[in-house]
């Protein structure tokens, strides 16, 4: 029943019904798909949990102040000094920035600097239902305020609404990135199958996979409490494009050699089915088990990364095993012009590289894990240099922004800390002993009179750092435990400091949770598979190493390349689960097949046929996956940059060295105890071929 199942797509009516019913799926998929944005929580609070000490700041403080309000931080400056006029348009403008909807309250300010080369003013903005793309409109508005009749005085706008205008810019490249995914995937696709007209078919699937997800995350966004912001959809649109192809890779190599033995194109496809679904369905699963243990994360956002991934590569399957099949018969041996492989035409003869790099292997294996190991571990000492405990706010873009400009005039002028402050909310008993407390903490350089609502008092304390910056959390940290001190007064600290630590200290938590989870379940999934132990330990190892490599390669470049400032609380931790479960993916694909070849010839022998068949259509995958993950780089972001960057660096190190070399050598020096203590480990080995000649395994037909 089920190789019933797996076949279906290749009927010659169910491949119209298949069509159909995917058509049918996708018009009101696009209607949803497109309506993402629109549940999407981009501010930080929404991010944590609700045992979050910020976050309950955040729900006492809305007694004092409006609720879902973000300072925006108007910085005027003139280098020889600010003129009476200045001011006079300064006032104006404050005046001018209560009537732009969304903006909240009587405006602070404007206040001159002391050097008076400057001019302050806050204004509360509320993000209203857009989330962080309401502050973008408030802020544009703003700017055409300001910039009205400056005659040559600076104008910029920096503070949280300023920075949340800022990355919904950023983030606004995300149709490039889609564009530039789509480009990778064509021209990879090219280059294997050297052919105009087939990368059209795995393109198109993948694309409608995207859509179909965006449709289902939105509805579980809307009526079922998951938490997705803008970090998710682009991570989603790579991850797609990504796993999709690399699916697509695997049965289209499989089908295309079919071609050659079955004269009927369904026939073909649905040996193909038969043959390299089990391994593409439980690759799928495994990445998708492995991405769902991010459920288990305080931090909302990364919680709700975990399903919203694995609806991705779920519905990537589902199109790569019905939709695309389907499309591909319909087309017929056309869609390989210009060279279409013929029923009975011989196959790609000769050996490959990866033949040849299994031979070169095969003379000294232990020699070649071992050296191999070293060059990794080596790599991975740069884990130290590592700073993941958070960006500071101007270091967030690869780019000079006006937040980040206005920021750096702001800090020369001003305490860097005003109009971004912390936040106390404590009993009305005690809010004045928690300001004479909170007055005398080490780098808090103003504390205003505490505001009284219902029993409880708000203390508003100016930090001297830039908020966000390692010296402003640990201000908050010595806050927080002196005012903690205080027997009675059940004081908590919050404001947007305060949150980037919760933050910082919720993946940190995170990563220690869930990490060894995933190390588990992913052992599990390949004992399962193999019905062994020893593979999947030995598996697991090579991942772990690959992982620590890529990220120690990823520290030093971050740090002495790009210079970036730091790298987001959260970044180990996700690249850990991309990396272990993607290299996951290309394990399964090479060591079935390394398996079954075992079977018929002994361990040693089926190492060097398994790379054989799996090298080729494994590097292609890589370089999809590496080329799709790259296109991050397109986002002005440092995040974005990074994630990029240890992802594409990862699977290209994982498909080019740890499985052709470090695997392939493991294997032959391990021989048939990689199978223990399966019946296959009873096998007895076969003699291993002679050094120089290449063993005798097909070019390449999937796994």
């Amino acid at each position: 029943m089920m190789r019933q199942v797996m076949t279906l797509p290749a009927g010659r009516v169910a491949k119209w019904v298949i069509v159909a019913l995917w058509i049918a799926l996708l018009v009101p998929a696009l209607m949803l798909a497109g309506k993402l944005g629109d549940v999407e929580k981009n501010d930080n609070a929404a991010w944590l949990p609700g045992n979050a000490e910020s976050t309950k700041v955040v729900e006492q403080a809305g007694k004092f102040q409006p609720a879902e309000t973000l300072p925006a931080i108007v910085i005027y400056d003139r280098p020889g000094g600010v003129t009476p006029a200045d001011m006079t348009k300064a006032r104006a403008d404050a005046e001018a920035f209560k009537g732009i909807t969304n903006v909240v309250g009587q405006p602070q300010g404007p206040s001159k600097s002391q050097d008076g080369k400057a001019i302050q003013t806050v204004v509360q903005v509320h993000d209203g239902k857009e989330g962080w793309d309401g502050a973008r409109k408030v802020i544009d508005a703003m700017t055409r305020v300001g910039e009205q009749n400056a005659n040559g005085l600076g104008f910029h706008v920096t503070g949280p609404a300023g920075y949340a205008s800022d990355s919904v810019k950023s983030f606004g490249g995300g149709g490039l990135v889609e564009t530039i995914t789509a480009l990778v995937v064509v021209a990879i696709l090219l280059l294997t199958y050297r052919s105009p007209l087939l990368p059209l078919v795995p393109l198109l699937a993948a694309g409608g996979a995207l859509v179909t997800a965006e449709a289902v995350i939105y509805l579980l966004a809307k009526n079922a409490g998951l938490t997705v912001n803008t970090q998710t959809s682009f991570i989603l649109t790579v991850l797609v494009f990504g796993a999709a192809t690399d699916y697509a890779l695997l049965l289209i190599s499989r089908y295309r050699e079919e071609l050659r033995r079955h004269e009927d194109r369904h026939e073909a496809m649905a040996e193909a089915l038969r043959r390299s679904g089990p391994a593409i369905i439980a690759s799928a699963a495994t990445v998708a088990v492995s991405l769902l243990v991010l459920m288990l994360a305080t931090l909302n956002s990364t919680k709700g990364l975990g399903p919203a991934s694995a609806i991705g590569i779920l519905v990537g399957l589902l199109a790569m095993l019905t939709l695309m099949p389907a499309l591909l018969v319909i087309c017929g041996r056309w869609i390989f012009w210009p060279v279409k492989p013929s029923y009975g035409s011989a196959g790609a003869t000769g050996a490959s590289i990866w033949t040849r790099v299994g031979v070169a292997v095969s003379r000294r294996p232990r020699i070649v894990w071992v050296g191999t190991a070293l060059v990794l571990g080596v790599m991975g000492l740069g884990v130290a240099g590592l700073k993941a405990d958070g960006i500071p706010s101007k270091g967030q873009f690869t780019t000079e922004t006006q937040a980040v400009v206005g920021e750096e005039i702001q800090a020369r002028h001003f305490p860097a800390g005003s109009g971004d402050p912390v936040y106390v909310v404590a009993k009305a008993a005690s809010a004045e002993q928690v300001k004479t407390v909170l007055s005398g903490v080490p780098g808090i350089a103003d504390v205003a009179a505490p505001m009284i609502r219902e029993g409880e008092g708000l203390v508003v304390g100016t930090l001297d750092a830039p908020p966000g910056s390692r010296a402003a959390m640990r201000t908050v940290e010595q806050a927080r435990a002196a005012i903690h001190r205080i027997e009675g007064a059940e004081a908590l600290l919050g404001g947007n400091t305060a949150i980037a630590l919760d933050i910082q200290q919720a993946a940190a938590r995170d990563a220690k949770v869930i990490i060894p989870i995933v190390l588990v379940v992913v052992f599990a999934i390949l004992a399962l598979l193999l019905r062994a132990i020893v593979a999947p330990l030995l598996l697991m190892a090579t991942v772990v190493l690959s992982f620590g490599a890529a990220l120690g390669v990823s520290a030093l470049v971050f740090n002495h390349v790009f210079d970036f400032a730091g790298a987001d609380a959260n970044f180990p931790l996700l690249v850990f689960v991309f990396l272990v479960a993607l290299g996951i993916d290309y394990n399964i694909f090479l060591v079935t097949r390394v398996r079954e070849e075992a079977m018929l010839h002994g361990t040693r022998r089926g190492a060097l046929t398994g790379l054989s068949a799996t090298g080729g259509v494994i590097t292609s995958a890589g370089l999809v996956l590496a080329g799709t993950f790259a296109a991050l780089g397109a986002l002005p972001l440092v995040f974005a940059a990074q994630l990029g960057f240890a992802v594409a660096f990862g699977v290209l190190l994982d498909t080019m060295i740890v499985r052709s070399v470090l695997v392939t050598a493991l294997a032959l020096d391990v021989g048939r105890w990689m199978w223990w203590p399966s019946k296959l480990f009873k096998h007895r080995d076969d003699a291993q071929p002679p050094a120089g000649r290449p063993d005798s395994a097909p070019a390449l037909a999937g796994t």
